[in-house]
């Protein structure tokens, strides 16, 4: 593991914990709050960046990088689901 992967993974699991009171929130209160703009996007390249991640060997980066893009993927699925 280089430090480049330590730092990759640090940042996007601090963005993966940030989603978790949005996507609970969604969840709870059935709201779909997250514009199409902003998940579809953000799940998309968040997925590119896991292949990216996983090509250059910086699994745990792959890893976590896979759990935000999941986190994100929920906001989206939350906003189809819930929407008005």
């Amino acid at each position: 593991m280089n430090w480049q992967d330590i730092i990759i993974t640090i940042g996007n699991l601090v963005f993966s914990i940030s989603l978790i009171p949005q996507v609970y929130h969604g969840f709870k209160e059935k709201t779909g709050p997250i514009k199409y703009q902003t998940s579809i996007p953000t799940v998309i390249f968040l997925y590119a960046f896991v292949f990216t991640f996983y090509s250059l060997h910086l699994y745990f980066s792959a890893i976590v990088s896979a759990l935000t893009g999941t986190m994100w993927l929920l906001l989206f699925i939350q906003r189809l689901q819930y929407r008005k």
